[in-house]
């Protein structure tokens, strides 16, 4: 698919989207080296279409990415799920460098693939990839993965799974109906082809 909405050359951003998109990216720790905010240009291009929405948004996912109460590994586990579910390639690739840097190993990453059934999770990672398989087919969390995370989480911790599950879930469907191409960058770390 090719983009259906061209992404805006920064050059053309309003002076509001350009100041705020710098203040997201410094205020956002795991933005990484200049690379890796490259490889945010096409998305960010395409937010710049619209910079009132875009605005809200990013403060929002400013949040998640940079004050959340889970950890930066919990936080990509989940985000990589969703990413699966949802087929999109765009966010598996951004957030497979972030996880890298969280510490989640080669094996883990095909592991999210194949979800909480398999092997070797931890108690606490498998109950992470089923609260988003539960959010994402039932809506909500169930009481029996609920009760793992709440065994482990406090209210705060909760409340960001279900958030983190919402917003990346609603940025893949945008990323996916927009038809925003990966930048270079992202190119070797896109997922191979899943069955239709």
């Amino acid at each position: 698919m090719s983009a259906r909405i061209t992404p805006a050359l920064r050059a053309d951003w309003s002076p509001e989207m350009t100041a705020f998109v710098d203040g997201f990216r410094s205020a956002v720790a795991s933005a990484g080296p200049e690379e890796g905010r490259q490889a945010g240009d096409n998305l960010l291009g395409t937010l710049a279409r619209y910079p009132g929405l875009s605005m809200a948004f990013l403060t929002f996912n400013r949040h998640l990415l940079s004050q959340s109460a889970l950890s930066v590994r919990q936080r990509e586990l989940l985000v990589l799920r969703v990413a699966r579910i949802k087929r999109s390639d765009y966010e598996w690739a951004q957030h497979v460098i972030l996880a890298d840097r969280a510490g989640v190993t080669a094996d883990e990453f095909a592991a999210v693939a194949e979800g909480p059934e398999a092997p070797d999770w931890s108690t606490i990672d498998r109950a992470l990839l089923q609260s988003v398989d539960d959010l994402l087919t039932d809506g909500a969390i169930g009481d029996a993965t609920w009760a793992v995370l709440a065994g482990e989480f406090g209210e705060q911790k909760l409340m960001d799974v279900v958030f983190t599950v919402g917003c990346y879930s609603m940025l893949a469907m945008a990323l996916r109906s927009f038809g925003v191409q990966p930048e270079e960058a992202l190119v070797p770390f896109l997922p191979a082809p899943q069955p239709r």
